[in-house]
């Protein structure tokens, strides 16, 4: 789920004697949302436990789990890189990086099977000097030479950060430097003196999502306070950031006011002066050069013509600010294809296009003021990403490929050529040979055909005996594509397990349709999706409700919450990830009223209407047998607040059901830290799964 957001008047649900529904004044479990309480974190201590006794003497524990910290921490993996000056950078955990560190290398070292790397910053020596339980959070450097740079470090792994400037040349933090204390802060470079500062100021400085509504300009040497007002957004708006777009000739300052998750207005700036950017709110919109790109995510009719949704559009930019109407349309999308990202070299755009759930490129040249295009000879299954080294002075860029059963590999590429030479490739975690993948489609409640992955044993029997999770997400546009997991294949694949990725509406597989198919009062839509593929994995009998298990995570936590409560005769095993699942709550707690774009206000009692038929936490009853549930999430995940599964836990619990429960100390919403703390997550998860669907 992306990072950015009343008791229902009158409304109060009655508490039957077999289980109901509890109203907020009446939930006896609200303690649970105190996240730092000793009653709670004592409550805590105890679930986990129980959990870790029952799961870590499954016979398969130990040795799942030492793999996975072997697979999490190879030296093996591709070490991911990004460019600042003339250096590649990479922040790496391994087993005696537990914590990691930042380092560097050359072009040309990278491209060796063993390159030499130099440490830039070591946060777990940074975080014994300084006592603290730092992690690595992310780093801003001043472009072009990238020696000046602004790196974040939260506490625990949540989303709140400190900001600390850092030298890269001589290797320590500067002295009376750009820093910000802990908050969801937003910092950008405007010069070697000057940043873009969105933070918390103080009282009234934040939305009521609790994200940054002012944005100003910070001086060197000046304190914090001095620093200059640019704009402030509304308490009830989603945030505020800033930015600079460094390319030569092509240079400007712009301000993005977050209205919602899916609205927003952008402005130029140009000195003390902002001009709105006449895109549609729900458009994303940016420079390229001397272009303006535009991203549609509904249907625009300006000027007497209509773009439709899910387009891509261009315009000259200086022309579109006097008035120029003329777009040049750069992608259309089709019912089964949408336009999964863009990534821009020194000549050159590059579209990622999702064709049935599968990615191809397309090349796009502005030469003599016409668009020229063409196909990108990749790889024609799987999943593609695209990262230009430097889109304002290289042709070259990354191309990582993958899917379910070869190892992820990385190429680097030059716009206009299909020429293109490996850099860097995972092993072969698992055997794959054994092993295929298929994709099918389920039909759902009103017709909608929702297709799905399904890796399997190529000598599977379609017998219903096979144990199978269904993984799903479902929400905020983001596509469920296939990728290459050594986790996935040791830890299920090599146990006999079959593996299901859903495609289901509320995601972006097919664009911004689909997404808004099942946004607010049409969310059902997306669970009655992810049960029409448990059904159709029934049908085919590639499994059984005996067997079949379901997972996912955040926004995929509400899911298969809403499935257990729903359909609980289909499934023997349910792992419910960090998730939502108090939904008449979740506004008020944390970054929750961020959401309430894509699920509705529950103050609201028309939105409460359709969202109370499928909150979990009250639609779970005594008198209903549910499969068994394991719930997951962190202390330390300040975006879904814990108490959403302590508080289904508490209620599941009292109620009688059999469910198990563990909260990471660590690890922000992301549920672990560091790579042994995944190695252990994961370990408990498949020894759940192997032990209920086999």
């Amino acid at each position: 789920m992306r990072s950015y957001r009343k008791m229902a008047s009158g409304m109060v649900l009655g508490l039957a004697a077999t289980g109901g529904a509890y109203a907020q004044d009446s939930d006896p479990y609200l303690w649970l949302e105190d996240v730092g309480g000793d009653k709670a974190l004592s409550w805590v201590k105890e679930q986990n436990a129980a959990a870790l006794r029952e799961l870590q003497a499954q016979p398969n524990y130990p040795a799942i789990h030492e793999r996975l910290k072997t697979i999490l921490n190879s030296k093996e993996r591709i070490p991911y890189v990004t460019r600042h000056g003339d250096h590649y950078y990479n922040f790496w955990r391994d087993a005696q990086h537990t914590r990691g560190i930042w380092r560097r290398t050359t072009l040309e070292q990278y491209r060796k099977a063993a390159p030499q790397w130099e440490t830039v910053l070591d946060i777990d020596k940074l975080a014994a000097d300084e006592n603290e339980n730092w992690v690595w959070h992310g780093v801003s450097c001043l472009y072009p030479k990238g020696e000046q740079c602004l790196v974040q470090l939260s506490r625990g792994g949540g989303d709140a950060h400190v900001v600390r400037e850092y030298d890269v040349a001589k290797r320590r933090f500067v002295t009376d430097g750009f820093t910000l204390p802990e908050a969801k802060s937003d910092i950008a470079w405007i010069d070697a003196d000057t940043v873009f500062v969105s933070t918390d100021f103080g009282p009234d400085s934040m939305t009521t999502s609790g994200y940054p509504r002012i944005v100003k300009e910070w001086k060197r040497g000046t304190p914090l306070a001095a620093a200059k007002t640019l704009y402030q957004a509304k308490s009830d708006d989603l945030g505020v950031g800033a930015y600079k777009d460094f390319t030569p000739g092509h240079s400007h300052q712009f301000i993005s006011r977050q209205i919602g998750f899916y609205s927003s207005e952008l402005f130029v700036r140009e000195g003390d002066q902002l001009t709105r950017i006449a895109k549609p709110d729900d458009a994303n919109a940016y420079t390229l050069r001397d272009q303006l790109i535009i991203d549609l995510r509904s249907d625009w009719t300006v000027t007497g013509a209509t773009y439709p949704q899910g387009a891509l559009l261009a315009v000259d930019f200086k022309a579109f600010m006097a008035g120029e109407r003329n777009f040049d349309i750069l992608f259309t999308p089709t019912p089964e294809s949408s336009l999964d990202g863009v990534a821009a070299t020194r000549s050159a755009l590059l579209l990622n296009i999702l064709d049935k759930v599968k990615n191809r490129l397309v090349e796009l040249r502005h030469v003599d003021g016409k668009w020229q295009r063409r196909d990108v000879n990749a790889p024609a299954f799987g999943t593609l990403e695209v990262q230009a080294l430097d889109p304002v002075e290289s042709e070259q860029y990354f191309l990582t490929v993958t899917d379910f059963l070869n190892p992820t590999t990385m190429y680097l590429a030059d716009s206009g050529k299909d020429e293109r030479s490996p850099l860097k490739a995972l092993p072969a975690y698992f055997d794959a040979q054994p092993y295929t993948v298929q994709q099918h489609m389920a039909e759902s409640k009103d017709g909608t055909r929702v297709p799905y992955f399904v890796l399997m044993d190529k000598n599977a029997r379609l017998d219903g005996k096979n144990p199978t999770v269904m993984y799903g997400y479902g929400g905020f546009e983001v596509s469920m594509k296939p990728f290459y997991s050594g986790t996935t294949g040791e830890a299920w694949l090599k146990q006999g397990g079959v593996y299901v990725l859903a495609n289901i509406r509320g995601g972006g597989e097919f664009g911004p349709r689909w997404h808004q198919a099942a946004l607010k009062e049409n969310r059902q839509r997306a669970f009655d999706d992810f049960i029409a593929v448990a059904q159709d994995l029934i049908r085919r009998k590639i499994t059984s409700p005996r067997h079949l298990g379901i997972m996912g995570g955040s926004n995929g936590g509400l899911l298969v919450g809403a499935a257990l409560t729903q359909r609980p005769d289909l499934f023997n095993a349910v792992v419910c990830q960090v998730p939502l699942l108090d939904m008449q709550r979740y506004s008020k707690l944390l970054a929750g009223a961020s959401w309430m774009g894509e699920y509705g206000d529950p103050d609201d009692p028309k939105q409460w209407a359709y969202l109370s038929k499928y909150s979990p936490y009250q639609n779970v009853f005594k008198d209903k047998h549910y499969p068994r549930v394991l719930f997951t999430t962190s202390t330390r995940d300040d975006r879904v607040h814990p108490g959403h599964a302590r508080k289904m836990v508490a209620r599941m619990k009292e109620q009688g059901h059999d469910v198990l429960y563990w909260e990471n100390t660590e690890g922000g919403h992301a549920g672990a830290a560091n790579n042994d703390q995944q190695a252990q997550m994961w370990a408990l998860t498949y020894a759940f799964l192997l032990k209920q669907l086999k």
